[in-house]
């Protein structure tokens, strides 16, 4: 049986993996019954640390793509905002439209705009809809992210829902919304014009219901599965709620009696195999197999959320380079600092306990690597 020496709760313990086979990762179609989309990270060129290894992050896409999800490019797992700028979110962009092989959404935001600076209104429009014309004139669905300028700019509700009025407006094929929670970026609190969670959803079911022809759907990242689904109960007919809800999305996908989530979640970027096994349950309508298989992935993910939670993008890159995605853990920003070797070392056990180190040897040699060069003895 393997084993390996980590720091777990204050001490060097000796760790012995799983005896279950890891997940297999294999193509398939995808899933009938739900829509999905992975959220995907970006893989640095190690030798230029602020360029992106474009071949590295376009076959991280096509494996995504081969199990059968969409992909959702250029957004806050691909450290939009906290490292990709929009100069390099569009060049990902146009390459991965051309690239794909199965559906594509990508991220419209208005991070040309330079921080902090003094815009109007009409400027965060102007910038959306740039980004947005960009966007489909490379094939891809529009993804309208919630505007950090936006957020600065508007002075209430009805700024946000003239704003996204006239952007919807202009569209060639429906959209898809995106709620990003504080907790993703304390930045964006307040948005739709309320720090109250009820006001501020009226205000965006007002954009939906006005604007419904033009919208695909809903992501919501709030991280409250109950303010998830009062949201999901009340969107116009043909709508779709897509949960970003990292903690509690095996339940929200499942559903109950009254309806059930689809996904647009970037766990599904260090997940993908367990969860491309999972839907295929799904589809067959056996539950039981789809919660077995989904349920040892929400310890890993709420691990990989915990606060702060915009950190979250460093144990998904770790969990490709364990998982040989990548040659290297580096990111942009120099990100992969962000979280603890404590941190990492959990992360590791809880992605073995769900069946998620898809070559053991491997992940076994690297998290050594990594543990050298944090000066943890093992």
């Amino acid at each position: 049986m393997k084993r390996i020496r980590l720091p777990l709760d204050g001490v060097i313990k000796e760790y012995f993996l799983n005896a279950e086979s890891p997940f297999q990762v294999s193509s398939t179609s995808p899933p009938r019954s739900r829509v999905v989309y992975a959220a995907a990270h970006v893989v640095i060129d190690p030798l230029k640390p602020e360029s992106l290894d474009l071949d590295a992050t376009l076959s991280f896409r096509r494996y995504l793509w081969s199990m059968g999800f969409g992909v959702a490019e250029a957004m806050d797992t691909a450290q939009r905002g906290m490292g990709l700028n929009w100069e390099t979110a569009r060049e990902l962009i146009q390459i991965s439209s051309r690239e794909r092989s199965g559906a594509i959404a990508c991220g419209a935001n208005t991070d040309q705009l330079e921080p902090g600076a003094a815009v109007t209104l009409d400027d965060v429009v102007a910038a959306y809809e740039q980004q947005c014309e960009i966007i489909e004139a490379a094939g891809g669905r529009v993804i309208l992210m919630a505007s950090r300028a936006l957020a600065r700019c508007a002075k209430g509700a009805d700024d946000y829902v003239r704003v996204y009025s006239r952007l919807l407006s202009g569209l060639k094929q429906p959209a898809l919304l995106h709620w990003l929670g504080e907790s993703f970026d304390p930045q964006l609190k307040g948005y739709w014009g309320s720090s109250c969670v009820d006001e501020a959803m009226k205000t965006c079911l007002s954009v939906i219901h006005e604007n419904q022809a033009k919208i695909d759907g809903i992501k919501i990242s709030l991280l409250d599965k109950q303010q998830e689904i009062k949201m999901r109960r009340l969107l116009p007919e043909g709508v779709r709620m897509y949960t970003g809800d990292d903690f509690d999305y095996a339940e929200l996908i499942r559903g109950d009696e009254r309806g059930y989530s689809h996904a647009l979640l970037g766990i599904f970027d260090g997940i993908a195999p367990a969860a491309a096994q999972a839907f295929q349950a799904l589809d067959a309508q056996d539950l039981a197999t789809y919660q077995k298989i989904l349920e040892p992935t929400v310890p890993l993910s709420r691990h990989i959320f915990q606060f702060p939670t915009y950190f979250y993008k460093t144990g998904l890159v770790f969990l490709a380079y364990l998982n040989g995605h990548q040659t290297h853990f580096r990111m942009l920003g120099g990100q992969e600092s962000a979280r603890s070797i404590t941190h990492l070392a959990r992360l590791f056990v809880l992605a073995d306990k769900a069946r998620l180190l898809i070559d053991p040897d491997l992940a076994v040699h690297r998290m050594q690597l990594v543990l050298e060069l944090a000066g943890v003895e093992a």
